[in-house]
């Protein structure tokens, strides 16, 4: 844990960062990270623009700038786009934004024109726009600079050599997060030089440039207030976060238009809501994907089967087995291998056993396969610059490329997805679409080349332009998949690729991971940045996909994935290791098997919480895995750890990361005091501890003034109907929570099919009460029968009664378990369980 501020890391010159691994595809295939080397701005170049005229609009201004013209528009009170044109351009709008610009109610704003500025105002937030030279400043309702166009060169925005470019002042108390996917150590990316372009990255490392997914969007915090910026673009971009001096960051893109928006906090969670707003919420997911999943890249069909029987048998829960491209009929996408389909039916014949089945865009060239005939008769493939299809080799050997650009194609894919829900398949995996191609030459870079194209010949979009937005199509492509053939069922999509935006579909996973303890380390900073770029449902492969660990690395891995949103154990093909070891639980010996089934045992106990907690991000784009500074902006000290996180609102995990390390340093935020959760030992918030951290110990700490549901331990996450809900508080003077709960399968949520109740507990010196009150009871399916209140660091109590009705103390906590109106005080762990029938309405009074 580093709690000093990140030093400045002057980057001489433009790096070439060329990261090259080998793939998992043919013999010598490489996976290379860039299509050409980085595009520099010639500073030289820049424009130096000036507002020649000023036309005021409907919900904001158009700028006349000689060459140019720009368009300032009030979205809302706190959210603002701007865009710099070519005279006569129409504004950008991407595929990742959700709420058209129609769609916004253009909040009141009042105008004030000096010579020298232009100022729009709304109830939040100020937009001056300095005339000469051209320049935009954000200021918040005090009169305080928010952010501001770095004008001291003159040429704070436009093109160089038709590349779009914003320079930002900034100061050494500025920090930066979000960026979507991106490697390294350090959550803080202060000093960071940034490139997206979505990237096979197999076996990537902390300092490899271009990974998987390319999400545009950052958060600013500065003065402990927040804002952000999407800078809308979806050609290979770059972010200078002031890498060269501490004056100044800027952002640019290899072509389009110069369209970013500005979100204003002040809170970090108000802008991470802004931009979900904007660029679409996650639906809530299916329960049984938040369990447990297990997969292997060249599970025979046998394995997967015994896998899944092992799971049961040694009673580790588990819901989900992954089938990777062996099912395939030889690679070709919607189709089986018969050994494979049995398997499905066997694993499907299971209690509580779900599917997911990989699937790839490419589909190979082959006259006598459906896929390839109908996708050669309807014209949709993507096209070389020539407009002949462009053919590559990935698994299959020669393929198409599916124009995902088209809604016909679309739609055609969607329709396609029978062939696996027809079998059992309950969730798809989308990989390799950056899209990868198995080739590396002068035009190809492990991608398509550059000037192939997709759309119609009268209006290209050119893969330059497009790349960023392949795998988000698809996923869109995917999810309509559900929508046609599974309707009313939740859909689960999973991707390796993303733009902006397709939270709205698909969870995320970080890719190619290699078992190694950087890459166990580096997962906690990626998952916060994503996090906090509107992707709640997002995890990394439990031990690391490429190589094997070993059983310490394994066990380590296994304490904090547990933990992750998307919890999945993943790795790779045997033929590719010099070490021939599983990565199942029970794999590495009887130790790790039981720290395993401990720590995933736990996140099964914690399911209740854990739904809610991502209920709480369909409804604000609120992270699940968060980073400290989300909740607490206001210490510094957050600012920049990078190995601890909030997991939801009010459990804080302090992983071990680093190898043969058994104690670590915990910082405590300040504001709140803190408990720790195996030993109940209470703490003030504001100090850094040290606690003992043996192997199979997660330091993990909780919030005071928290309830966190949980229920009893489940193989699977629809074994056993809840109806026992346990209220784990830890309260000094009043804690509150709100507990939703619906079918956790289909979409009936979306017509108000759920229920809410509102649990209040205060403690007063003699006292403490429960309280609780149902907001919404319109999920009548509800099986809960009863409230264990457990109460942590409390005194023995005299007695427990709700208006006349007195509880009845019994001698264990096996006995107020399905006897209502009793209570169970544990001496030794100074823990009172009270048991409330879910239907009690009267105030509970523990005295």
């Amino acid at each position: 844990m580093n709690l000093s501020k990140k030093s400045l890391r002057v980057l001489a010159g433009i790096t070439l960062a060329a990261t090259v691994g080998l793939t998992a595809a043919a013999p010598n295939v490489l996976a290379v990270t860039q299509p050409e080397a980085d595009t520099p701005l010639v500073k030289e170049n820049l424009q130096k623009l000036s507002v020649q005229g000023v036309t005021k609009l409907p919900n904001g201004v158009k700028l006349d700038l000689g060459t140019n013209e720009a368009y300032i528009r009030l979205f809302d009170k706190d959210l603002v786009k701007v865009s710099v044109l070519k005279k006569g351009e129409k504004e950008f709008e991407s595929r990742g934004i959700a709420k058209k610009a129609s769609e916004w109610e253009t909040p009141e704003f009042q105008t004030n024109v000096s010579a020298d500025t232009y100022t729009l105002k709304t109830d939040e937030l100020t937009v001056e726009i300095k005339m000469k030279p051209f320049g935009v400043r954000f200021l918040d309702k005090n009169g305080n600079v928010i952010n501001e166009d770095y004008v001291n060169q003159d040429k704070t925005s436009g093109y160089e050599n038709e590349k779009p470019y914003v320079f930002k002042k900034t100061d050494k108390n500025e920090d930066f997060y979000g960026f979507g996917e991106q490697a390294g150590l350090e959550f803080n990316k202060r000093g960071d030089s940034i490139g997206m372009w979505n990237t096979d990255a197999y076996t990537y490392n902390k300092d490899t440039k271009y990974v998987y997914t390319s999400i545009p969007f950052f958060i600013g915090l500065k003065d402990k207030k927040a804002y952000g910026i999407f800078f809308d673009n979806t050609n290979r971009s770059y972010y200078e976060m002031a890498s060269e001096s501490d004056d100044y960051y800027y952002f640019y893109a290899n072509g389009g238009k110069l369209t970013y928006y500005f979100a204003y906090g002040p809170e970090i969670s108000d802008v991470v809501d802004r931009y979900t707003d904007l660029t679409g919420k996650m639906e809530a997911p299916p329960e049984w994907s938040l369990g447990l999943h297990q997969s292997k890249w060249e599970y025979t069909a046998d394995e997967i089967v015994n896998v899944a029987k092992t799971y049961r048998e040694k009673q580790i829960p588990l819901d989900t087995m992954h089938f990777d491209i062996d099912y395939m009929d030889g690679f070709r996408v919607f189709t089986w291998n018969d050994q494979y389909k049995q398997a499905l039916k066997q694993l499907k014949s299971m209690p509580g056993f779900h599917a997911i089945s990989i699937n790839d865009p490419a589909v190979k060239q082959d006259e006598n396969y459906r896929m390839y005939q109908e996708g050669t008769k309807n014209d949709y493939w993507a096209k070389n610059a020539d407009g002949t299809p462009f053919i590559g080799p990935v698994w299959p050997g020669q393929s198409a490329f599916p124009d995902f650009s088209k809604k016909e194609v679309r739609d055609w894919w969607a329709n396609n997805h029978d062939t696996l829900f027809n079998e059992g398949i309950d969730g798809i995996w989308n990989d390799m679409n950056e899209p990868a191609v198995f080739m590396d030459n002068d035009t190809m870079h492990h991608t398509m080349p550059l000037d192939a194209y997709f759309g119609t010949e009268d209006n290209k979009i050119l893969h330059s332009e497009y790349h960023n937005l392949y795998g988000h199509d698809e996923a869109d492509a995917t999810h309509q998949a559900f929508k046609t053939h599974k309707p009313g069922t939740r859909p689960f999509v999973l991707t390796r690729d993303m733009y902006a935006g397709t939270q709205r579909w698909a969870a995320l996973w970080t890719g190619d991971s290699e078992s190694n303890w950087e890459h166990l380390q580096m997962s906690l900073p990626m998952l916060s940045n994503i996090g906090l770029s509107g992707v709640s449902f997002v995890g990394t492969d439990i031990g690391g996909f490429a190589k094997r660990p070993d059983a310490e690395l394994f066990a380590r891995w296994i304490e904090v994935g547990a933990f992750y949103p998307f919890s999945r154990i993943h790795y790779d093909s045997d033929a590719k290791s010099d070490i021939k070891q599983g990565q199942e639980p029970w794999a590495f010996g009887p130790e790790v098997e039981k720290i395993s089934k401990k720590y995933i045992e736990l996140r099964y106990q914690l399911l209740p919480y854990l739904y809610n907690e991502f209920q709480e991000a369909t409804d604000s784009g609120k992270p699940v895995h968060q980073p400290l500074v989300y909740q607490f902006q206001n210490d510094e000290n957050t600012y920049d750890i990078s190995d601890q996180y909030m997991f939801g609102d009010s459990m804080m995990l302090a992983p071990v990361v680093k190898q043969g390390q058994t104690s670590r340093q915990v910082y405590l935020p300040q504001g709140v005091n803190w408990t720790d959760y195996w030993t109940g030992k209470e703490y003030n918030g504001g100090q850094t501890i040290t606690v003992d951290a043996p192997l199979g110990h997660l330091p993990i700490f909780v919030k005071n003034e928290s309830i966190i549901p949980t229920r009893e331990v489940q193989q699977y996450t629809d074994e056993k109907p809840l109806t026992n809900l346990v209220l784990d508080t830890y309260v000094n003077n009043n804690a509150s929570y709100t507990f939703y709960e619906d079918d956790g399968a289909t979409e009936d949520y979306k017509q108000g099919e759920y229920n809410l109740t509102e649990f209040d507990v205060t403690r007063k010196t003699n006292s403490i009460k429960f309280n609780q009150k149902q907001k919404v009871n319109s999920y009548q399916d509800s099986k809960l029968q009863q409230y264990t209140l457990k109460l942590n660091n409390v005194e023995k109590p005299s007695g427990v009664q709700a208006g006349n009705s007195k509880y009845q103390e019994v001698g264990s906590l096996a006995e107020t378990q399905g006897k209502t109106n009793t209570f169970f005080y544990d001496a030794n762990t100074q823990v009172l369980y009270v048991s409330i029938p879910a239907d009690e309405k009267k105030e509970v009074q523990i005295r």
